[in-house]
């Protein structure tokens, strides 16, 4: 008896604008354990989308590298995030007759989401995801499952997850440069969703808001299952290159401004307290200059203010914005930021939450954060997923030298 087939190996690769991470895990009976991970600054990606291959693909092997070294496995396999402002969802619908005198028939089930898939017109766009919302017999009420209910008709919803082809034709340009194959793929806040949503909030409906580094992604859940997936080119690169230009700093610098005193909203003791700021070019104590904190709020404020208004405004096409049950759950590594939760529920009109990874049990401290949502729900979703595939391994001993030979292969290919 094959003992291993239970117990098998999984990695995660979440590349993003600011970061790359990759997760290494075991899964024995749907339960993750996790063996290693690691991460470092993203280059070569803007507003999620691959702008250098080369120096994706480095950043790749440095993340994926540290994860093989602390699980003491070689990946050969990766669940890979697909992110971007092109990310995109199309509704698909489709309806046969039922025979009056028997209930609905597992045939009819696979034929009605068949003519449904019929349907689909990918134009020029890879699909993400083919995802069934739910049926209906006689248009009534949502069923999961419509076996052995009466009725004289059955209709499906499918949800279409789009991607452009040619920007996922580089994404996995880089991966393979990085000797790793693609064993399945999701988008970013759908994965974060995984990560972060209790069952309630999937079933009553929630919109997952992931604020990444150059992309804010959104993925909306209702009855257990996404119903809407966006997202839009602005994300906290964006509040830093303000704060830069708005004191005339550099970008490295701006970001720890931001981080060790920004805040998205201005309460009135802001306007006493003085933060030193250094002008760019400069790193003389003897030229530093000093602001009030409220000045720097002010210029965060708008940017954080903008996200939502865009969100709220892509929620509103899609119909889920008035929704009474409906709830906001931020993550991403922006979604840190002091004061986002308040200035979302203002924009939005919604009880809000920020969301960090809760559905893996025993997370190691560092990914207890709402930065490693997106990767660590790409776990869920492949162990999850009846179409998944399990990531093979090889040696387990992984020498000093991987990240080097990956490099090389790299330089060898493009020479």
């Amino acid at each position: 008896m094959n003992r291993s087939f239970n117990r098998q190996v999984i990695a995660a690769l979440d590349i993003g604008t600011s970061k790359v991470s990759c997760v290494i895990a075991k899964v024995k009976d749907k339960k993750i354990a996790i063996q290693g991970y690691g991460y470092c600054a993203a280059k070569g990606i803007k507003n999620g989308v691959v702008v250098d291959i080369n120096q994706a693909t480095i950043a790749v092997c440095n993340a994926v590298e540290a994860a093989e070294q602390m699980a003491n496995e070689r990946i050969t396999n990766v669940i890979v995030n697909v992110s971007g402002d092109r990310t995109r969802s199309v509704i698909r619908s489709s309806s046969i007759p039922l025979h009056k005198n028997r209930p609905v028939t597992e045939e009819e089930v696979k034929k009605v989401t068949d003519k449904g898939l019929a349907k689909v017109d990918v134009e020029g766009n890879e699909p993400i995801h083919f995802l069934t919302m739910g049926y209906h017999v006689d248009n009534a009420e949502e069923v999961k499952n419509p076996i052995n209910i009466y009725g004289d008709n059955l209709s499906v919803d499918i949800l279409l997850g789009l991607y452009p082809r040619t920007m996922y034709r580089n994404l996995i340009t880089v991966v393979g440069s990085a000797r790793l194959d693609v064993e399945m793929k999701a988008f970013s806040a759908y994965a974060s969703g995984l990560s972060c949503l209790v069952e309630d909030e999937k079933e009553l409906g929630a919109t997952v808001i992931d604020i990444g580094g150059g992309t804010t992604s959104i993925a909306s859940f209702k009855n257990g299952h996404p119903v809407y997936f966006s997202s839009i080119p602005v994300g906290g690169i964006n509040v830093t290159n303000d704060i830069a230009l708005g004191l005339t700093t550099s970008f490295n610098y701006a970001e720890e401004v931001k981080n060790r005193h920004g805040c998205a909203f201005l309460i009135s003791q802001d306007e006493q307290e003085i933060i030193n700021v250094y002008p760019v070019g400069e790193e003389d104590d003897s030229n530093i200059k000093q602001i009030y904190r409220s000045d720097l709020i002010n210029i965060i404020s708008p940017r954080i203010e903008e996200i939502f208004e865009i969100v709220g405004h892509k929620l509103d096409e899609a119909g889920y914005k008035n929704a009474a049950t409906h709830r906001v759950v931020l993550t991403g590594g922006a979604a840190q930021l002091p004061g986002m939760r308040e200035v979302a529920s203002m924009v939005l009109d919604k009880q809000v939450r920020i969301g960090r990874p809760r559905n893996i049990e025993n997370i190691p401290q560092d990914l207890h954060n709402p930065t490693f949502s997106t990767v660590l729900g790409l776990l869920l979703f492949a162990v999850n997923n009846s179409e998944k595939k399990i990531v093979k391994t090889v040696n387990t001993n992984v020498g000093g030298n991987g990240l080097v030979a990956k490099i090389l292969d790299l330089f060898k290919k493009t020479c």
